[in-house]
């Protein structure tokens, strides 16, 4: 760790995503000084169940917070507020005292597909998938729609209201991930702007005033005493519960900041907060980030502009499902074995030498494509039948093309998604900054680059960009400093130029690729109709 003095004020910053728990000590100026994580583990269910333990998440926050404040006097004391960035579109059930009821269901769960579709739907033909009226009054209201995949809030609820009415029942309140850890850090009970989207059930129309709309909430469902209070992103929501204080060694007089879901603080911690300024952020999913200056959405390429931190804009949102997840796959159930890798302390090691060995496999990996859609996919395709694979695989192939495959496959996803942002902001891009945890690949960064035709910029610290944005909130929150100083505390480490020559090879990769989806999608929906 980190040598620190006593006279830096820190931030203790939580960036809980579905990989694990990471906690940092964070300087106003954007520097992490320590740093320390803790996995949490994910229960993957028949029909397309994806869950986490809230338990985990919190005995995760804990043991990673001890880590890093490391029984040093000095350093809690210079901690001067707390604030977290937690996975969003996740959903957990409690009772009136705060207490979880089940596991929650992550935003990969796709049980609720056809709860969804039930109630988007309506009497009048269909527009792409939605009720022409129900959709023109989400989209007029919040700016989104309830994903038809089941993976959002909204389908999350839908599930547990018609496939599990006695939980239903029980239930006094639906929490996001962030509104929960809120909830055990101050007893207080709020979900932020951008914590609640997914419910689909706010008024967004004017950014400095999100509310929640009764006639949104009478399409979902729900009752308004079935979420909780809305805040803003920087608003100080509470201190440090004395018990928590006391277990971290820190004052129960702490100020803890409401925070934000993943997108909203990456999109802080990247510096990108200027209009329209993009921001890929690569982890276990991956989307593409601008804020923008005016309410849209593209219902059918999944884009819209919802509710941030900023409290005059609007965050554009493109999400991938999965990006890291892909790697984390190819590692744990192909190449390696798993209980070995647990068990194993040099485990994050396997990651650089995938980086090895996809450097050394010419761009196109010979002709082998690799499709990532193990979950199904939402941008520019909201399509939850689609399917991961292979494709072009001769006896020419060996174990290096397909790690290089791998990394490809998302890359070229993510330009299909790009083509769609671009349309949707309404110019090229030029240049677009990477954070999460792709960011420690420079191989990655370097076929981004080329795959997507743009100069990639790259942060320092690039995967702690949310404990960052979370630390940059918790010091707007507390008066220390303002949103419009965040581009000049995030340090570029390195940018990578496209190669004019591997981008016209990745040119043809990506044709493939979009033939590929066009070829397949058919026989996906065939073979896994019903399996959702």
């Amino acid at each position: 760790m980190a040598a620190l003095s006593s006279d830096d004020p820190l931030v203790l910053a939580v960036d809980l995503g579905s990989s694990g728990c990471k906690t940092a000590l964070v300087s106003l100026d954007g520097r992490v000084t320590r740093f320390a994580f803790r996995p949490v583990r994910t229960h993957v269910l028949p029909g397309a169940g994806v869950e986490q333990c809230p338990e985990d998440w919190w005995q995760a926050l804990l043991e990673s917070a001890e880590e890093v404040l490391d029984g040093d006097a000095a350093v809690r004391r210079a901690v001067v507020a707390m604030a977290c960035s937690c996975q969003g579109e996740g959903t957990l059930p409690v009772d009136r005292e705060g207490n979880p009821l089940a596991r929650a269901l992550l935003y990969m769960d796709m049980r609720g597909q056809q709860a969804v579709r039930r109630r988007v739907g309506g009497a009048l033909p269909r527009v792409a998938g939605y009720d022409p009226l129900k959709l023109w009054r989400w989209l007029r209201l919040t700016g989104g729609a309830p994903a038809l995949s089941g993976k959002d809030s909204f389908g999350h609820i839908a599930f547990i209201r018609d496939e599990l009415p006695e939980l239903y029942e029980r239930t006094d309140k639906f929490l996001n991930v962030l509104d929960f850890i809120n909830l055990r850090l101050t007893g207080r009970l709020a979900a932020t702007v951008d914590s609640a989207l997914c419910n689909w059930v706010t008024d967004n129309r004017d950014p400095s005033r999100i509310r929640y709309d009764e006639r949104l909430l009478g399409m979902a469902g729900l009752q308004r005493d079935q979420l909780p209070e809305l805040v803003r992103c920087q608003e100080v929501i509470g201190t440090l519960l004395p018990a928590v204080a006391e277990r971290l060694g820190l004052s129960s007089s702490l100020p803890v900041v409401a925070g934000a879901v993943d997108n909203t603080a990456a999109a802080l911690g990247s510096g990108a907060v200027a209009d329209n300024a993009l921001h890929l952020y690569v982890g276990t999913s991956s989307w593409i980030g601008a804020h923008v200056a005016k309410k849209k959405t593209d219902v059918f390429r999944q884009i819209a502009a919802v509710p941030c931190a900023l409290p005059d804009r609007y965050l554009m949102m493109a999400m991938q499902s999965a990006a890291g997840a892909n790697l984390s796959f190819l590692r744990d159930r192909i190449l390696y074995a798993k209980d070995a890798l647990l068990q194993n302390e040099a485990a994050p090691d396997v990651y650089r030498i995938l980086d090895e060995v996809a450097a050394g496999v010419p761009a196109g990996s010979r002709g082998l494509l690799y499709l990532p859609w193990l979950m199904g996919e939402r941008s520019p395709v909201d399509d939850a039948n689609l399917r991961a694979g292979l494709v072009n695989m001769t006896l020419e192939h060996a174990r290096e093309h397909m790690v290089r495959a791998f990394l490809e496959g998302v890359a070229l996803n993510t330009r299909w998604m790009m083509q769609a942002v671009e349309a949707f902001i309404g110019h090229p891009t030029e240049a677009i900054t990477l954070v999460g945890g792709g960011g420690q690949s420079e191989v990655w960064c370097r076929i981004f680059s080329d795959v997507l035709g743009v100069t990639v910029r790259l942060p320092e610290q690039p995967i702690q960009a949310n404990a960052r944005g979370a630390a940059f909130l918790a010091g707007v929150g507390i008066g220390a400093m303002s949103f419009a100083d965040i581009p000049e505390r995030v340090a570029i480490r390195r940018s990578f130029e496209p190669d004019s020559a591997r981008h016209a090879l990745y040119d043809c990769s990506y044709e493939n690729f979009r033939a590929a989806h066009k070829a397949l999608a058919p026989f996906y929906a065939q073979l896994n109709r019903g399996a959702q």
